[in-house]
């Protein structure tokens, strides 16, 4: 069985993107990791942030996970804040800890993102993709999905019960 993991990362952890993650997870047949709840540093090319949360986090994920979702919020029509630090710290795994960083190839990625509106821009998806691509990661796919009032949108809904047939 492929063990899934979805990485919330928004500057609300109780907010749209959980609302997005607990509906795909209806079952919890995925583990969720809030990286907004990790100390986790920007980039440095000195490793100087090599003792923060993000090198053990990722020990566990590889260990743990062959699947990770991405779930992230538009902000300013890019992946949020909190993601784009994770995703810079994916040079510790090809420099720091190049074995560790190996250890991605063959894994599976996917990507999860909500606005809103039903408005996001083509090419979103361009730094998941060529990001699985880099580390020779499998990309799944991804969605997006937006809300009508605090609600997801019935077409978003039908969009998530597909992707789920995707990434399962």
């Amino acid at each position: 069985m492929i063990k899934t993991v979805i990485i919330q990362a928004s500057s609300n952890s109780f907010g749209n993107t959980h609302k997005i993650i607990k509906y795909l997870n209806d079952k919890n047949q995925f583990d969720v990791i809030d990286i907004k709840t990790k100390n986790i540093g920007a980039f440095e090319y000195d490793f100087s942030n090599a003792n923060d949360d993000f090198l053990p986090l990722m020990e566990e994920i590889i260990k743990k996970y062959d699947t990770i979702i991405f779930a992230t919020p538009v902000y300013w029509y890019s992946m949020s804040g909190t993601l784009k630090k994770f995703f810079d710290r994916l040079s510790d795994l090809l420099q720091l800890k190049k074995e560790l960083g190996k250890s991605l190839r063959g894994k599976n990625m996917a990507m999860l993102s909500n606005s809103t509106n039903n408005n996001r821009k083509a090419g979103f998806e361009m730094p998941f993709i060529e990001t699985a691509k880099y580390l020779r990661m499998y990309y799944l796919g991804d969605v997006h999905v937006w809300f009508s009032g605090d609600e997801i949108a019935e077409d978003a809904k039908k969009r998530i019960d597909e992707f789920r047939k995707t990434i399962s």
